[in-house]
């Protein structure tokens, strides 16, 4: 149970988020149109939320090998060519979302210190940019195990 949940974890969390997102900005249009008023916060709760699906959506991109890629070269190349270059975009890839996880680490550390809160809902923005370093190491372990599963089948 626990293993389908983890392996499901971004499809999930994201079915929640665009339920979330649509709801949301369904009562503002109802509002905005029938009563005349529009919801303030929900411009700043979708964004955000969008943010957050982009990145579950990145996760699940690299955790079924369907994240962008330009292979008309890379087929032309000799196992070895191909070899070299699966090891470099890996590589690069982990770097890229380590690097992202440390500095939204620290955006979110800044963010706690100062207190900076949002201009709707006045809640700490922490909660909202939480997303990134948490989402980054969530994408960095779906990369591992992507490369894992393309090293132990050997296919280049």
């Amino acid at each position: 149970m626990v293993k389908k949940i983890f392996d499901n974890f971004e499809e999930l969390l994201g079915s929640v988020i665009l339920l979330v997102m649509a709801v949301i900005t369904f009562a503002n249009v109802v509002t905005r149109y029938f009563i005349f008023y529009a919801l303030a916060f929900t411009e700043e709760v979708t964004i955000n939320l969008f943010v957050w699906l982009v990145m579950l959506g990145t996760a699940i991109a690299f955790k079924k090998g369907a994240n962008l890629s330009m292979t008309f070269l890379y087929d032309k190349l000799p196992r070895t060519g191909r070899k070299f270059c699966f090891y470099a975009a890996a590589g690069m890839s982990l770097v890229f979302f380590a690097l992202l996880a440390y500095l939204g680490y620290v955006q979110v550390m800044d963010e706690i210190d100062l207190s900076v809160t949002s201009p709707s809902l006045a809640i700490p923005v922490y909660y909202y940019t939480i997303a990134l370093p948490v989402f980054s190491v969530l994408i960095f372990i779906r990369i591992l195990q992507a490369t894992m599963e393309t090293l132990r089948k050997n296919e280049f």
